[in-house]
């Protein structure tokens, strides 16, 4: 048990050294908003969004707080200054956050429109999954974590958008 304990602490302390500490900082974002100004986390409000400024939508399924590749995918890719501002004027972002701790579940609205989202998008199950739908609602692709932080993801993209 004492064994136990030790290795625990050990492992506690390893995570808060320098050596551990991220090179690249992304914003903290509590679990369910990947980046403070992700997004909508409405899939029908974001169609309307993608049909009034004729931009696809990148819609994001994540668990924020069990899936490390979720987090990934948030520290390397979404986080980052370059995706905002590749984002910014060329897609429209969604978000559905699925968490499983109790104290960080979405209100049941919010739970009723992630499930909507998922039962159109995403009825794998997948997580993470990015979804690329064209403005007319034509998913055009369907990708995992990807490597390679936002020039990887703007290249997936820019093969399915041809910009």
């Amino acid at each position: 048990m004492l064994l136990h304990f030790a290795l625990l602490g050990a492992l506690f302390a390893a995570t808060l050294s320098p050596a551990g500490a991220q090179t690249a900082p992304a914003a903290k974002a509590a679990p369910g908003n990947l980046v403070a100004n992700w997004g909508l986390n409405d899939l029908a409000a974001a169609q309307a969004q993608a049909k009034a400024t004729n931009r696809p939508i990148v819609a994001v399924f994540s668990g924020s707080d069990w899936c490390a590749p979720c987090v990934k995918y948030e520290r390397e890719v979404f986080a980052q200054p370059a995706f905002v501002a590749y984002a910014k004027d060329r897609l429209v972002l969604a978000h559905f956050d699925y968490p499983q701790k109790p104290q960080n579940q979405p209100a049941p609205d919010q739970i009723k429109r992630n499930d909507a989202a998922k039962a159109q998008l995403n009825r794998e199950g997948e997580f993470p999954l990015a979804v690329v739908v064209a403005p007319d609602g034509k998913i055009l692709g369907k990708i995992g974590y990807v490597s390679g932080g936002p020039a990887g993801f703007e290249a997936y993209l820019k093969t399915l958008l041809g910009k």
